[in-house]
């Protein structure tokens, strides 16, 4: 498997801190900061030079409780979750900040211990700013687990390198019309540094398929409005972690119906397996497809990304052609120039594998506004979601 270039050796939004100043100091400092940052250039510039620096501390997303009375008040929706919403089951994570965003959004950090894999390892989290609009209250918003590339462990660089880009590119998109809000999970996926699991349950090893697959959903239900069905839920990862993303949902198609996979391999090939030939059948993307095509469904939807400046295109256009049919959908996304790196993979979703996905999984449903409600549907009246599937090649 290729060494994704997007390493997590530098130092970055989630590294440790260094011990606080006392707090009058502390603030005498922001405050010269603040005024040096805003005659440099103004907020994008008091972002650029760290002046907001309250990394660690306490955050929350949204009500810890799940309930939307609040939020809801006031846009004449009622308290009621739209249909299909799950609202937050408990027990609520508590998160710490890794990153804040230009936008004010940020990125939230916690740790996991794996009801069902016992594995213990880091999350973190980032939600688009349509997740605390009081219109959305009622709403469910889709989940895009994503992982990294490169080691995996102890951090996973789509949470810690914002400056890669996947969350403006959310954001980007869901302004534009051309991608949803998703949730953004973004989980390690080894369990040391030394080795990597192809996503899985290899006999012997931490269950790192189990914690992927149900552990971080669960976590995700537990903390954010999300859907009760599969339409709600996807993959997206990178070099390995796109190996894992792409057999969690062939694995799983009743739990994830879609999924963005770049730069990958599409069969295991971690030491660790022993030649246990069996075991490994079980998460060979390319033995699941053929199951999911004999099975005839439930259907998946595939979009392979792939740079021009790296290896790999075949394998994954002999995929297309050999499991691309049936319930199996496939797309290949070519990133002119493209390396085997997390930027170039974010500009391939920029240039149409967000778009792609997003017509296949469920959109999140505003209220109406007070001033329309009356003239509107009956709140769990209104469609809410987009089932149009994109041509498959």
């Amino acid at each position: 498997m290729q060494q994704d270039q997007q390493g997590e050796d530098a130092r970055g939004p989630g590294s440790p801190r260094t011990p606080r100043r006392p707090r009058r100091r502390r603030l005498f400092l922001i405050c010269g900061a603040l005024a040096l940052a805003l005659a440099a250039g103004g907020g994008v510039a008091a972002y650029q030079f760290d002046v907001f620096n309250d990394l660690g501390e306490p955050i929350s997303f949204g009500r810890a409780d799940g309930s939307a009375e609040q939020a809801a008040a006031g846009t004449g929706a009622t308290a009621a979750a739209r249909p299909g919403t799950r609202l937050p089951t408990g027990p609520a994570a508590k998160f710490v900040r890794s990153a804040r965003l230009p936008d004010g959004t940020e990125i939230g950090k916690t740790n996991l211990k794996g009801a069902k894999s016992g594995f213990t390892g880091d999350v973190w989290v980032w939600v688009p700013k349509e997740y605390n609009d009081p219109a959305y209250a009622r709403s469910a918003f889709p989940v895009l687990i994503s992982l990294p590339g490169g080691r995996g462990y102890p951090n996973n660089y789509w949470g810690t390198g914002p400056g890669l880009g996947l969350q403006q590119a959310v954001t980007d998109g869901a302004k534009a019309g051309r991608s949803l809000p998703f949730i953004l999970v973004m989980p390690v996926i080894n369990a040391d540094t030394k080795n990597h699991f192809d996503g899985s349950d290899i006999p012997g090893q931490p269950k790192m398929g189990t914690w992927m697959a149900e552990d971080v959903p669960d976590f995700a239900k537990a903390n954010f409005r999300t859907f009760t069905a599969r339409d709600g839920w996807a993959f997206m990862g990178s070099s390995s972690g796109g190996f894992g993303a792409l057999k969690h949902v062939l694995k799983h198609p009743d739990r994830f119906k879609a999924v963005i996979a770049s730069g990958v391999d599409t069969v295991p090939d971690s030491p660790l397996w022993k030649g246990n030939r069996q075991a490994m059948d079980a998460d060979n993307p390319e033995k699941l497809a053929r199951r999911l095509i004999e099975t005839k469904g439930p259907e998946v939807y595939i979009n392979f990304q792939i740079g021009t400046a790296e290896s790999g295109r075949a394998q994954a256009e002999k995929f297309m052609k050999e499991f691309g049919r049936g319930p199996v959908h496939t797309r290949l996304q070519v990133i002119q120039d493209g390396e085997h790196n997390g930027k170039s993979y974010v500009r391939g979703m920029r240039e149409g594998s967000l778009e792609w996905i997003s017509k296949v999984l469920s959109a999140p449903t505003p209220d109406p506004a007070p001033e329309t409600a009356a003239k509107t549907a009956p709140a769990g009246t209104l469609e809410t979601t987009r089932e149009t599937a994109p041509a498959a090649r």
